[in-house]
């Protein structure tokens, strides 16, 4: 039943409501959420998620142990980047304000170049601004963390 999703066929549909058929007839919830869940993935390969939902249910692939991990994975990568970019945001302003003290008004393309900058060419540029005296000084590091 699982792989009659792959058939080939002229009736997508049909193939489709009978695998939809056959999954509701199995009484173990536990086994039909399985197979519901497999053949939702085997039909992901031919079909598009809005043609499989029109026939398979959606609700019980979501209660999936599976598709839970995959989720749980997804919330936490999501929660890692979002740290990664909260901290890359909090570095350049700082830098950013400590430059603007030091030597004034820094203008947009050096902003954006300090902007693009990675975590530790952040720090490391927190560290070498305190001996800046000129622009001309910022511009030079920059132009050395590039090569």
């Amino acid at each position: 039943m699982l792989l009659a999703t792959l058939t080939t066929t002229r009736s997508p549909e049909q193939i489709l409501t009978q695998v939809a058929e056959a999954v509701s007839r199995i009484e173990s919830a536990e086994e039909r959420q399985e197979t519901l869940t497999c053949s939702q993935m085997l039909a992901g390969l031919r079909f598009s998620p809005r043609f499989i939902k029109q026939f398979l249910q959606e609700g019980l692939m979501r209660e999936s142990s599976v598709y839970q991990e995959i989720l749980q994975e997804g919330r936490q990568e999501g929660r890692q980047e979002g740290r990664q970019e909260g901290r890359q945001e909090g570095e350049v302003a700082i830098v950013l304000r400590l430059l603007n003290r030091r030597l004034g008004a820094i203008d947009p393309s050096l902003q954006a170049q300090i902007q693009a900058l990675k975590i530790p060419q952040l720090e490391a540029l927190s560290e070498v601004l305190l001996d800046f005296t000129e622009r001309s000084e910022l511009i030079a590091w920059l132009e050395g963390t590039q090569t």
